[in-house]
């Protein structure tokens, strides 16, 4: 076993779910891992998403109302977790992952980005994800690149890291988790409709949202089940609008078997959700997008998603078009794998076993200056 750490950043529960097969890999390989959390979901407890038992320093940093105070924040409390720590591991666009990777850049301690290079190619949208991902990437060592297209955003970045196509970690979740699952049921009668909405992005437009699925629930062919985001304001909020809708079921937040099984008996979804963007294709289940942009696109190439925004009269007219076309329906369903075959965590450790075998200083934090490119980046996160 190496003699000195990884450690792995983890403030979310998508963080744990995705980064949970990379430390089992890394067990694997005896590469030693330590696990930061930094305490943006409260009581978040990484067991029950998959994570590995290992040694654990909270940070208890509570998520903030303004995710760059919070990424502050944990940029300013994690030096204290890096002692003997060669690579800190950060996943995806959360403001733990920019906060991680900002606090071991300037502590000297290379950074690796799970999930580096999505774009949507718009700052606003999704924000601050997008600032997010980019800020991340220009620090970075090492940058595990999901897809062709998002090493193609790296390189025409021309980011300093070394970059690695891998595949998305969450695919490997996915397509060990679905052995478990019964197989999927089937109404006669009805077509079964999925629908999740949380991101910050949505929140001005739920009621339009709602106004939609208020539309669709009064259709005789299909039941509607709605998924509320542990999210206090946008759960109640989506009571408020959906609570007495008939044919529209409200469910509780709900965890990532009982959320996969879900997906697998719909015949057909309605997300705003990163993590089902990648699940839905994999899964054959159509797939509405409930965003004006995404950093996903490849979902859409593949025909297994539909674009289709916030406006309320596009989402009904599309969603009824698809109801109505049971061609077309099918023509989505067939499953696809946009984002990875499930071995990405494999690739992803032995990428860092072989930087940490070849890495010439391991006991000693770097002291080379950052360049002011990268100054101007994490300063204006920081902020």
């Amino acid at each position: 076993m190496y003699d000195s750490r990884v450690a792995l950043v983890v403030g979310t529960r998508p963080e744990a779910i995705k980064l949970a097969p990379l430390a089992k890999a890394l067990i694997e390989r005896g590469i030693a891992s330590r696990l930061i959390l930094t305490g943006q979901h409260p009581n978040l407890r990484a067991s029950e998403y998959g994570m590995p038992d290992l040694p654990t320093v909270g940070l208890s940093c509570a998520g903030l109302p303004d995710p760059n105070a919070h990424a502050g924040t944990v940029a300013r409390s994690i030096g204290q977790a890096l002692d003997g720590i060669r690579l800190v591991i950060v996943q995806g666009d959360t403001s733990s992952a920019v906060g991680g990777g900002l606090g071991a850049a300037q502590t000297g301690v290379p950074v690796a980005h799970v999930e580096a290079g999505l774009r949507s190619h718009d700052r606003r949208d999704p924000w601050p994800e997008e600032d997010f991902r980019i800020a991340i990437d220009a620090m970075a060592t090492l940058l595990f690149a999901p897809t062709v297209l998002n090493a193609a955003n790296l390189r025409r970045e021309r980011v300093r890291g070394r970059i690695s196509l891998t595949g998305n970690t969450g695919i490997d979740v996915l397509l060990d988790r679905i052995r478990g699952l019964r197989p999927a049921t089937t109404d006669p009668c009805r077509k079964r409709l999925l629908v999740t909405c949380h991101r910050r992005e949505s929140w001005e437009a739920l009621p339009a949202i709602a106004s939609s699925l208020i539309a669709l629930a009064r259709r005789s062919d299909v039941a509607i089940a709605l998924v509320l985001h542990p999210n206090q304001r946008v759960a109640g909020e989506m009571v408020r609008l959906l609570g007495r809708t008939p044919n529209l079921d409200l469910r509780p937040p709900c965890g990532h078997v009982e959320i996969l099984q879900l997906m697998r008996d719909s015949d057909l979804i309605l997300s705003d959700s990163g993590g089902i963007q990648e699940e839905a294709p994999a899964l054959g289940i159509p797939l509405l997008v409930l965003r004006d942009r995404t950093e996903r696109p490849e979902g859409i190439s593949s025909g297994n998603a539909v674009l289709v925004g916030r406006d309320p009269e596009r989402i009904y007219a599309t969603a009824s078009a698809l109801l109505d076309s049971t061609d077309v329906l099918a023509s989505m369903s067939t499953p696809n794998l946009p984002y990875g075959d499930g071995a990405a965590s494999k690739r992803i450790a032995q990428a860092i076993e072989d930087w940490l075998a070849t890495e010439p200083c391991p006991n000693v934090r770097s002291s080379e200056p950052r360049s002011p490119s990268l100054l101007s980046v994490t300063a204006q996160v920081a902020q």
